[in-house]
């Protein structure tokens, strides 16, 4: 069982290079869907990825369309502030994909309105000067909840 990690247009190196991390040491799969806002060899990714990325499951697609082309099948959950239904309502499936949007916009628009069955929220303050939490503390939350439901395979 593998969780997958996809982080559609990722801004910021820092936040990519944490959630390849998390990846690492979960052995859940990171997918990068392009554009990206930083080089993959940029300084700062790596080294907030710290001596993980050798160890990273990384597929890196060139557009959102390829990327949902060639995982049209596989069960898709989108994480957005517009979501649906609470992270902890869902009981992911094998292979489930966890979806994250940029930085500062989220997923598209239309790809929410197209897969609302499937969009998950994170719980938040309705302070409206309280956005959203950072990308990779949030990819984080929903990773090992998914990874919990499915008691943490081959994780000590």
């Amino acid at each position: 069982m593998t969780i997958h990690i996809v982080l559609v247009e990722p801004e910021i190196p820092p936040n990519t290079g944490n959630i390849a991390r998390s990846c690492a040491a979960t052995g859940s799969k990171l997918h990068l869907v392009k554009p990206l806002g930083f080089s993959i060899d940029d300084k700062t990714l790596k080294r907030a990825g710290l001596d993980y990325w050798q160890f990273v499951d990384l597929e890196v697609h060139e557009s959102l369309d390829e990327f949902l082309q060639k995982y049209k099948n596989m069960p898709m959950y989108l994480a957005t502030t517009k979501g649906d239904r609470k992270y902890t309502d869902v009981a992911y499936e094998e292979n489930a994909m966890l979806l994250f949007g940029k930085e500062t916009a989220g997923l598209p628009l239309t790809l929410i309105d197209k897969y609302r069955n499937r969009t998950i929220r994170i719980p938040m303050s309705r302070d409206t000067r309280l956005r959203s939490l950072n990308l990779s503390n949030s990819a984080n939350i929903v990773l090992f909840e998914a990874l919990r439901q499915q008691n943490f395979p081959n994780l000590d």
